[in-house]
């Protein structure tokens, strides 16, 4: 049987892997009294037990940095954390064959259409730098101690109760604040979380660099109808472009907590897709269609 180091066990991912890989032997590292090691990695190098293979899920989430020490939490968690890690290993009786690093799209930035691996990074805000160096560092570390490496690069998660933006949709759809503008057409790559779970196993035994999707590429119109659907809401209002702008312009004297903001403005009417073909080629990468798998529990 499979001996699996999952980190980030407790996170919305996490825990969905380990759902999923229910029959390999997995220990649980993290920060949380129910998890086999409880472990801090942004602060403490963790004490290890020989696995086959390491899934590297936790780290500091997405999100709007408000002061600097936003940007240095993710330093923190996203790099240090990744470097305690290595270190953890390294002191085990036995290096694990496989390493998965759960990394993000946002190494590429934050718009443009059917982005591929190929394509250079240019992250935008410290949560995609912090994943760049995290890769390097993982890269280099497998290439040195001749560990089989994966990365997979991520984009919107969906799955019941997801977190980040696809979460904060939702919310504001339960409370009625939420609207697409200009129609909604504006595609962002999604993909579902349980099929990221299930293509680690296979990912662990060819190792690469790949984008998952789900390869459809939904619509803000089309995702929100979805989503009203479930919760048995009506379709959500669609404003001009226009007046988005002037509302835009009036979040920016509010602050971050504006509903939105020229820079909330921009990420929404920026086109994000991602090229899933290699990983369709080599990992045989099947997933679902969210718009068609997705729930809301």
């Amino acid at each position: 049987m499979t001996k699996i180091l999952l980190t980030g066990a407790s996170g919305f991912l996490g825990t969905i892997i380990s759902n999923n890989l229910s029959e390999a032997t997995i220990t649980t590292l993290g920060r949380g009294p129910d998890l086999d090691i409880n472990c801090n990695l942004s602060v403490e190098i963790p004490d290890l037990q020989p696995v086959n293979w390491v899934i590297h899920a936790a780290g500091k989430a997405h999100m709007v940095c408000r002061v600097e020490a936003d940007i240095e939490d993710f330093y923190n968690v996203n790099v240090k954390g990744t470097l305690n890690l290595l270190h953890g290993l390294e002191r085990s009786a036995c290096l694990p064959e496989s390493f998965i690093f759960i990394s993000s799209v946002a190494v590429y930035g934050d718009n443009g259409k059917h982005i591929n691996e190929e394509h250079p990074f240019n992250p935008t805000d410290a949560y995609g730098k912090s994943k760049i160096e995290a890769e390097i560092l993982i890269q280099e570390w497998c290439i040195k101690n001749n560990v089989n490496c994966s990365i997979l690069r991520l984009p919107l998660l969906a799955g019941p109760h997801p977190p980040g933006n696809l979460g904060a949709m939702i919310k504001g759809q339960q409370k009625g604040y939420y609207f697409n503008i200009n129609g909604g057409q504006v595609k962002k790559s999604l993909v579902m979380a349980e099929d990221v779970a299930k293509i680690i196993p296979r990912a662990a035994k060819i190792g690469g660099i790949y984008n998952l999707t789900d390869g459809y590429h939904p619509s803000f119109s089309e995702l929100s109808k979805v989503i009203a659907k479930q919760l048995n809401k009506p379709v959500p209002y669609n404003i001009p472009e226009w007046i988005a702008k002037i509302m835009a312009k009036f979040g920016d004297l509010m602050g971050s907590n504006a509903p939105i903001n020229s820079k909330k403005y921009h990420k929404i009417m920026s086109e994000l897709t991602f090229d899933d073909s290699k990983a369709r080629k080599i990992l045989k990468w099947n997933p679902q269609l969210v718009l068609e798998a997705f729930k809301l529990v």
